[in-house]
């Protein structure tokens, strides 16, 4: 049996928690002395020891930690009215530690928030968005996912986000190709792409935890081709690993068909779960009627591309490491992060080996990012 230990919440919990705590606190958020800090979790084994590692960890740096812990959150349920309170205090650091989500904003939804940059459907979104916090979240975190891909070196994974984003920022267009069949082209003009590169120590940063990807919304429209997800894939009962490529043929930035085995038949009744509760809360006044035709329309969007960095990250069925895996891309339906394209669902799936080229404007000079997995500067 693992080693345990408990500090000051006097609570056991695997000794393999302490170094990526303490790393959470020191590298990702440079947790300080009398700093608010909110941890919202659930009472479940593992998530629980998470919260708690990071709570005693956040007590080591003299920080005010404190702990809401609620039931477990699906994709369509809301956050407690207690949690959202709890972040209205507008704590300097706040994280999500979930065995699925933190839940749904229920007035962000139907009132929304007016921000100085742009609307918001949730309040975290709407804090750290606007400079008043940071954050992280980790969506069905797991004792053995937090303790080896978080204590990581983050300057060799910051180097390469950089890098990544460099190249991005400079692109109208991405080809991605891979050997189960992606053939695929986005459009990024206009679109700023984003690091999770594990650097939230000011206000306003905030991703995941696990860190380790380069993602961008595409332009609205400007998907065409052929995904062949051939990885793993986050559904709404969780995720799977792929046994057999589920192909997604992709016009003007919307999923058209969807072929393969049973798995894509999960993603297809994914998609349709997402499209027909947005019907029901707008039936129900928990979703205004000319947004939920939005959000109806998107759950079907092609919302993000992503590309893996995290070079400790595995695939192991759980989206929020395996999105970070080094070597892979990935592609989301329904939701984007520009705040242009919102839906219930934001399903990720990953792309092993790919190729990836970038075009700037001038589509004669294309640029290779990453060869069969690997960045083009390994």
């Amino acid at each position: 049996m693992p080693e345990s230990v408990g500090f000051g919440s006097g609570k056991a919990y695997p000794r393999s928690l302490v170094k990526a705590a303490r790393a959470a606190m020191k590298d990702v958020l440079a947790i300080k002395r009398n700093d608010r800090f909110l941890i919202i979790s659930n009472p479940n084994p593992g998530t629980r020891d998470v919260a708690m590692a990071l709570f005693d960890a956040a007590l080591e740096s003299k920080a005010t930690p404190i702990l809401a812990f609620q039931k477990e959150k699906g994709q369509f349920d809301y956050a407690e009215d207690e949690v959202m309170k709890a972040l209205s205090a507008e704590p300097q650091a706040t994280v999500s530690i979930s065995k699925d989500r933190m839940g749904m904003d229920r007035h962000g939804l139907k009132h929304g928030y007016k921000g100085k940059k742009r609307r918001y459907d949730g309040l975290f979104d709407m804090l750290y968005g606007e400079g008043r916090m940071r954050a992280f979240w980790s969506p069905g975190i797991t004792p053995d996912s937090f303790a080896r891909a978080v204590p990581i070196d983050y300057s060799v994974l910051r180097s390469d986000c950089r890098r990544v984003v460099q190249r991005l920022s400079n692109s109208y267009t991405v080809r991605v190709t891979a050997p189960s069949g992606t053939d695929i082209t986005v459009g990024v003009k206009g679109r700023l792409p984003k690091a999770d590169d594990g650097d939230f120590r000011k206000p306003g940063s905030a991703g995941n935890i696990p860190s380790g990807e380069v993602y961008v919304s595409p332009a609205l429209g400007s998907t065409n081709g052929t995904i062949a997800f051939d990885g793993s894939i986050a559904l709404n009962d969780g995720e799977i690993v792929i046994r057999r490529p589920i192909m997604v043929d992709v016009k003007d930035g919307f999923a058209k068909r969807i072929s393969g085995s049973s798995e894509a038949d999960l993603l297809r009744k994914s998609i349709r779960l997402g499209e027909r509760n947005t019907r029901k809360m707008a039936a129900k006044g928990e979703l205004k009627v000319s947004e939920a035709r939005k959000y109806e329309r998107n759950s079907s969007a092609i919302g993000e591309l992503g590309i893996g960095l995290n070079r400790k990250a595995r695939i192991v069925a759980n989206m929020l490491e395996d999105e970070k895996v080094y070597g892979t891309c990935h592609f989301a339906v329904g939701s984007n992060y520009d705040g242009d394209a919102d839906a219930l669902i934001h399903l990720d799936g990953l792309v092993k080996s790919p190729t990836i080229t970038v075009v700037g404007k001038d589509p004669a000079k294309e640029k290779l990012l990453m060869v069969d997995g690997k960045l083009v500067w390994d």
